[in-house]
């Protein structure tokens, strides 16, 4: 078994399900989407992002290119809600709400599709 690969594997699916883990809810309700989660999200793609860097394949330039498209979208989702709640009067509204879990939706797409490829590439791996 080699290591690289599980680790690989591990954070790619780590960010897929703590992605899905933060979208479920009411889409407007702060209290279904908690900072600390959307945190671990972004910190999760980051790495995903960063395991990616290596590979030269084709494949492998498809896996970066999805870790890219979540983690813009989770870092502009980022900034929408650190000016919602630092900057903005109206605070955190259920409108600034409904952009950053759109946003960080969007990122699950990208992350569904990082996956979905991964599987691939193993399911036509020949021993």
């Amino acid at each position: 078994m080699n290591l690289e690969k599980v680790v690989f594997g591990f954070f790619l699916i780590l960010a897929l399900t703590l992605n899905v883990g933060f979208v479920i809810g009411d889409i407007d309700n702060p209290a279904h989407h908690p900072v600390a989660e959307f945190f671990f999200v972004v910190v999760v793609n980051i790495i995903a992002t960063i395991l990616k860097l290596g590979d030269r394949s084709q494949i492998g330039a498809l896996l970066l290119a999805t870790s890219l498209v979540a983690v813009l979208q989770l870092v502009v989702a980022a900034v929408i809600w650190t000016h919602a709640v630092h900057v903005s009067e109206h605070g955190m509204t259920p409108d600034t709400m409904v952009d950053i879990v759109s946003l960080a939706s969007g990122a699950l797409v990208a992350n569904i599709v990082s996956v979905t490829v991964l599987v691939a590439e193993t399911l036509m791996m020949r021993r």
